[in-house]
């Protein structure tokens, strides 16, 4: 196993790409910290699936985009299971409009939840990584923060700022043994992108040249791979999961 004995921390992890990191990572024989906005239902029924797959886990309800909170949910993390091998900064919203009618509400809010959010995890998590001498940094991207979109101004702001505070992370941590890097996935397959008609899914599907969509528990591989002693020697890398979009 990849991830034997090791422990994560997922923000983000209750549905979507998020729960599929966590899945697979539980897979590999890591346990798991993962949180959400609210301990709920939801987050019960994750906690129980990874639980059932033999290794340590537990939801938490922590707003991460919030210094303080960010740094309380890590401090309890610590003392529940010991130590912290991986952060995957996972936690992400869209708000999208076209420029011209997009709000500062609309453009604070996704920057603040999606960019904010990884300096404040990564903050909280450097001193103990610091400390023991090792650590991987795995932030979810998108092809997005490299190309930008129609409608995603926001958005893309906030995916090309994790690019750039990684890289800066990197280089700052790399001589501790605390590896940083980008996950930029392109179109993937989620539970919200179900309600897309197939109209759209296929036009969207022609950018693509594998012509289909992602699946979330690809990023998840991939997400181990780098999360892993498999790439013990790469820091600072954008790794683009699109299916070979040109523009990625």
């Amino acid at each position: 196993m990849l991830l034997q004995d090791k422990t994560a921390i997922i923000t983000g992890a209750t549905r979507g790409i998020g729960r599929a990191i966590a899945l697979r990572f539980a897979q590999e024989g890591c346990h798991i910290a993962f949180c959400g906005r609210e301990r709920n239902e939801r987050m019960a029924s994750v906690e129980q699936e990874l639980q059932a797959m033999g290794v340590k886990a537990r939801g938490y309800a922590a707003d991460v985009a919030d210094y303080q909170s960010a740094q309380e949910f890590v401090k309890t993390v610590l003392a529940d299971f010991g130590t912290v091998d991986i952060l995957v900064n996972n936690a992400g919203i869209t708000d999208d409009a076209a420029l011209k009618r997009m709000t500062e509400e609309q453009f604070d809010r996704v920057v603040g939840t999606n960019l904010k959010s990884v300096f404040c995890m990564t903050k909280a998590i450097q001193p103990s990584m610091w400390k023991q001498g090792h650590g991987a940094i795995v932030n979810i991207g998108s092809v997005v923060g490299i190309a930008g979109n129609y409608n995603q101004a926001n958005y893309a702001a906030s995916k090309a700022g994790i690019i750039g505070f990684t890289k800066s992370c990197a280089k700052e941590l790399a001589a501790r043994g605390i590896r940083c890097n980008v996950l930029a996935p392109g179109f993937i397959e989620t539970d919200m992108t179900a309600d897309v008609p197939p109209e759209l899914m296929s036009t969207w599907c022609q950018r693509i040249p594998m012509k289909r969509p992602g699946t979330a528990d690809e990023v998840a591989k991939a997400c181990v791979f780098l999360a892993s002693d498999l790439s013990s020697y790469i820091t600072s890398v954008v790794l683009p999961m699109c299916g070979g979009m040109e523009d990625a």
